[in-house]
């Protein structure tokens, strides 16, 4: 898997590493049980804080696309389907334009939920 970051971008450097592994998981390049690489390995590799990577798996723990564990490290889980990582990546997106456009989070939902009555 290829981690790649750019300072430059608006998106947060911790976003943009749990960016890469989203993508890597909706396009099956890791699947469930593969470790991701260290956080101070990756940082290294990155020349970022360790922090920034630990952000980043924290956000991906959170969205419950990996387990994080301080003797186990960083692991995709096992109940993570491509679709469902593909899904968080349009989410992300849709969060991030929103953003952009002054959406608040209220009127995102709302909108969504709109979007789902048939």
């Amino acid at each position: 898997m290829l981690f790649r970051v750019d300072p430059s971008k608006d998106v947060p450097l911790s976003g943009q590493i749990a960016a890469c592994v989203r993508r890597a998981v909706a396009e099956s390049e890791v699947g469930a049980g593969d470790r991701l690489p260290p956080a101070r390995e990756l940082a290294g590799s990155l020349g970022v804080s360790i922090h920034t990577v630990l952000a980043g798996y924290q956000q991906l723990r959170d969205e419950g696309l990996i387990d994080l564990r301080r003797s186990r490290g960083a692991v995709v889980r096992g109940d993570v389907s491509a679709d469902r990582a593909g899904l968080a990546v349009l989410i992300r997106e849709l969060v991030e334009r929103a953003d952009r456009m002054s959406v608040s989070d209220e009127e995102l939902v709302g909108m969504i939920r709109a979007a789902r009555v048939r």
